[in-house]
């Protein structure tokens, strides 16, 4: 594909596709789901912001499309899920994040993504940077990715940015109680480890030191190596 090889010319790490057979280590693609309407209502009622990125959990436009229901029952298993969006024009792959379920995502622009494996993350909370892969997402794919693979947000492929559905069990991503807190912290005092990377419901956090959005959050700051950049 002629945007994979002018991002392998572009970048000193392989980019691969979504369909190549590296990719089944973290997750597959999904071809059973109609993407249609998911699709026009991101390209009509969600923007790019001009730096960044913006992250809704929960958006109500996706969750009244039919298809939805069909994601809950085919993807969940019938349990409860939310749909919300990720746009943004981040180009760095300096942070890290998984889920202890998986997560649906519906490519509206294409680009890029930087994924690990959770059980790389060392016994001291630090992961190298250079475990990770790129894969290059085409428009319109539908995707799952295994809840012990490491992600973030998706990497530009152009200047406009990119658009993204993010399909999740119901809660995830969402702030944590000052009860759940106060249990978190109760589980760090007394040794768990993984509970240090706990940043809000479902959403277990390992961050580049200069990923200062994250770190300002409350993430770890475990993200070891350069902070890589996918260059265009």
């Amino acid at each position: 594909m002629e945007r994979i090889e002018s991002l392998n010319k572009s970048n000193d790490f392989r980019v691969f596709s979504i369909f190549d057979a590296e990719f089944s280590y973290y997750g597959r693609v999904v071809n059973s789901i109609d993407a249609g309407a998911f699709i026009k209502v991101a390209s009509s009622e969600t923007v790019i912001p001009e730096s960044g990125n913006v992250y809704v959990p929960s958006f109500a436009p996706f969750e009244a499309i039919p298809e939805f229901e069909r994601i809950k029952m085919v993807c969940y298993g019938g349990m409860p899920i939310q749909a919300g969006y990720c746009n943004g024009k981040n180009s760095t792959f300096n942070g890290f994040e998984y889920h202890k379920s998986s997560e649906i995502n519906i490519a509206v622009t294409e680009f890029c993504l930087a994924l690990g494996h959770c059980w790389d993350i060392a016994d001291d909370l630090t992961y190298d940077v250079k475990k990770a892969e790129v894969f290059f997402v085409p428009e319109g794919v539908v995707f799952e990715m295994f809840g012990t693979t490491l992600h973030l947000s998706p990497l530009r492929t152009t200047t406009e940015g990119f658009r993204d559905v993010v399909i999740l069990l119901s809660g995830t991503n969402t702030p944590l109680s000052n009860e759940e807190k106060n249990e978190i912290m109760r589980a760090r005092n007394s040794g768990d480890m993984e509970a240090k990377l706990l940043l809000h419901k479902n959403k277990w956090v390992i961050s580049h030191p200069d990923r200062e959005p994250l770190i300002r959050q409350g993430a770890y700051p475990g993200v070891t190596g350069e902070n890589i950049e996918l260059k265009l």
